[in-house]
């Protein structure tokens, strides 16, 4: 029954929750953050950080942080290309109520943690997209909600990196896309805590993350098991591998770059473990290519419908 609505909805498309996309041009889609009455576009400075519950990080500076009025609940904006205060709700793929849940502060400004309180999207029409979650995506303890939440998350784009660690004997790389760069040569990471190497990377406060081209997708994959499962011998890995410069910690040669990170802090969001860093040493092994970035099946929809397929190619 599902082959068949999947062919009568979706023709010539195989339907699955998350899809695999690469760009070499510039991100269209955007992300706004409305305050009171400001209205940042976050599109470079926000990241989702966890999924139980949805929480995301937006860095604001100290500049912005004077304007930011800490109310009960905000709203973020995520949409299809550049907009303004006046059109955000209309020209919106997603709209997110979400609370201000915590905050870290440094000299340069302030990591802003806002959990989702509700979720409205407008990809497909309401019936489409209830029968696409019906049918395909229904899951035990996953409301409607829950999951119009994630298909929000993941309407931007969210890029996918390498990690590695190393301690004595143990070692790990595997790929995440809850990660981000913050301005002032800092990173912060949303580890599961069921990840084998997040006790390990808490107590020597290091980490390191690689930029890796699309091109290595199938051998980035390959290392997804590694979240929780001990990785195999060293040796027996089917790519050769570096040592980074300061830490010695393994990076897959196919990397385009490294940045070794020094934790500072550490924050339990719920599923996920909120870890803040900042890099001590960059390292550019050869010219970037395209990254990879996850995307959800709906906003792939939503771009058919608008032609933008040019832009993003799913790998």
């Amino acid at each position: 029954m599902k082959k068949i609505f999947s062919k009568i909805l979706f023709p010539g498309l195989a339907l699955k929750e998350y899809l695999t996309i690469t760009t070499d041009k510039p991100l269209q889609e955007k992300a706004y953050l409305k305050n009171g009455d400001n209205f940042i576009d976050i599109s470079k400075i926000h990241w989702l950080l966890c999924v139980e519950p949805v929480t995301f990080g937006v860095w604001l500076s100290k500049e912005d942080m004077q304007l930011f009025f800490e109310r009960k609940q905000s709203t973020i904006y995520f949409t299809g290309s550049f907009c303004d205060d006046n059109n955000a709700a209309k020209k919106s793929l997603a709209i997110l109520t979400v609370e201000l849940n915590n905050k870290l502060e440094d000299e340069n400004g302030t990591l802003l943690l806002f959990q989702v309180i509700y979720t409205k999207i407008k990809h497909l029409s309401r019936v489409k997209t209830f029968l696409i979650f019906s049918l395909f995506y229904k899951k035990p303890g996953i409301s409607f909600q829950k999951f119009k939440t994630l298909v929000a998350a993941f309407s931007y784009p969210r890029k996918v990196c390498l990690i590695s660690f190393q301690k004595d004997n143990y070692y790990n790389i595997f790929p995440m896309d809850l990660l981000g760069e913050i301005k002032n040569k800092q990173y912060v990471f949303g580890l599961r805590h069921s990840n084998s190497a997040l006790e390990k990377i808490i107590e020597t406060k290091k980490i390191v993350v690689a930029d890796v081209s699309y091109k290595y997708k199938e051998l980035t994959y390959q290392l997804g098991k590694h979240h929780s499962l001990n990785p195999p011998a060293i040796n027996s890995l089917p790519f050769k591998i570096i040592h980074s410069a300061s830490f010695r910690f393994p990076v897959p040669e196919f990397a385009d770059n490294y940045k070794e990170i020094e934790i500072l802090k550490s924050l339990n969001l719920g599923s996920q473990m909120l870890l803040w860093g900042k890099v001590i040493n960059e390292v550019s092994l050869k010219r970037h290519e395209s990254s990879l970035f996850h995307i959800h099946f709906l906003l792939y929809m939503h771009q058919q419908k608008k032609t933008m397929d040019a832009d993003y190619k799913k790998v």
